[in-house]
């Protein structure tokens, strides 16, 4: 399958660049349209994206292409999971997740705050077909904020197949290399048969 267009179901600008540069030129990747907020209230990743995907798909009449992440602390019993968006409350922002982050955090130590992050990519198809894949990337959550690049919780993770520094201390490379939504969106590219 190749010179496939796919309607991209994120609004957030990062994601999108993000998942634009792990497709590259095997997919032309069109904007979101108006289709006001979806609710992603089905209480798994999977449920989320599939929701995200399948709305767009039926608005537009092409294939949609979704994703959705969580990320999982082990000292937190894996919260924030599934609500890993919306930690601070409904709307919240990057800013707001993370301090909620280190606040939960604070007097674990070092050794303990693992945690991993896990994106699960889809395309639907106007007909309900699909195609999906996951991709996860295990580290740790640093004490404080370190970098400038990136957006989310970049500023805390720091990958454990990294060099120690977090994501948002990586170029968008580096980054793509090692992240859970670079190993979702290759792996999902493969299921489509556009790594070929």
């Amino acid at each position: 399958m190749t010179g496939l267009r796919l309607v991209c179901a994120t609004a957030n600008p990062g994601k999108r660049a993000e998942i634009a540069a792990v497709l590259g030129d095997r997919v032309e990747l069109l904007a979101r349209p108006d289709v006001g907020d979806i609710v992603e209230d089905t209480g798994t990743l999977e449920g989320n994206a599939r929701t995200k995907a399948a709305t767009i798909a039926a608005a537009t009449g092409l294939p949609a292409i979704a994703d959705d992440t969580g990320l999982f602390i082990d000292a937190l019993g894996g919260a924030p999971g599934v609500d890993t968006a919306d930690w601070a409350g409904p709307g919240a922002s990057a800013e707001a997740n993370r301090a909620v982050a280190l606040a939960a955090l604070a007097g674990v130590p070092e050794g303990a705050r693992t945690a991993r992050f896990v994106t699960v990519a889809i395309v639907v198809w106007p007909d309900g077909r699909e195609v999906l894949a996951v991709g996860e990337c295990a580290g740790t959550l640093a004490a404080a904020e370190r970098g400038g690049r990136g957006w989310g919780y970049d500023p805390l993770f720091v990958p454990a197949e990294g060099d120690g520094r977090t994501f948002a201390e990586m170029d968008a490379a580096d980054k793509e290399r090692l992240s859970h939504r670079g190993r979702a969106f290759r792996a999902l590219a493969a299921a489509l048969g556009l790594d070929r």
